[in-house]
């Protein structure tokens, strides 16, 4: 196992240094030791299995869950690593062909978005008690970036200065019809019809 994992890295990381030890104990080097050395450990077997099988994903889950832990350096130049690897990185042939049948089960059936799903996954995601949202979005209930003008502003006048923002740049005016797409509770479109007199339509 130990030998599987030393071979898998070492197609993957051929820049910088990368000190491995394995959950037996086992500790190897990868790369071509050029740059700061970066040393990883790995918890159990498992981890390991999970490592091989979708580096990608594992990587970050392991981290999270205290199963990968980094030093020397930390998870950040993991990170500058594997970027610096990445045109690099295809691993062996078998991990492709993972990866490959990964990303077509994916499209075909945890990523299909025919209508019943979709309208579930609208469902999901806002079909909750507005207590919550007020919890963390202005009265209005815009539910994209606010507009901070001054370190001062509240969320409240950050929004406003947003919508102020957008009806400007835009160029507003009565003349105007407007398709807000994802529209939310209308804040934007409301404000637009408002104060700039348009014809706005919402949709979410």
């Amino acid at each position: 196992m130990d030998k599987l994992l030393e071979s898998f890295l070492a197609r993957l990381v051929t820049k910088g240094s990368l000190e491995v030890t394995t959950a037996s104990g086992r500790t190897f080097r990868v790369g071509d030791g050029d740059g700061k050395l970066i040393g990883m450990r790995l918890a159990d077997t498992a981890a390991q299995w999970r490592l091989l099988r979708n580096p990608e994903l594992a990587l970050g889950e392991l981290y999270t869950e205290g199963l990968l832990t980094v030093g020397p350096g930390d998870i950040y130049d993991v990170v500058e690593l594997g970027l610096r690897n990445l045109e690099l990185a295809n691993g062996p042939r078998w991990v492709q062909i993972l990866s490959q049948a990964r990303v077509a089960l994916r499209r075909r059936l945890s990523q299909r978005n025919d209508v019943l799903r979709a309208e579930k996954n609208v469902a999901h995601h806002y079909d909750i008690d507005a207590r919550l949202y007020s919890l963390f979005l202005d009265s209005d209930k815009q539910y994209s970036c606010a507009y901070f003008e001054s370190e001062s502003d509240t969320l409240e006048d950050a929004q406003l200065a947003k919508k102020r923002h957008i009806a400007a740049k835009l160029a507003i005016d009565p003349a105007h019809r407007v398709l807000d797409i994802g529209c939310g509770w209308g804040g934007l479109g409301l404000y637009l019809a408002q104060y700039c007199g348009a014809d706005v339509t919402g949709v979410t």
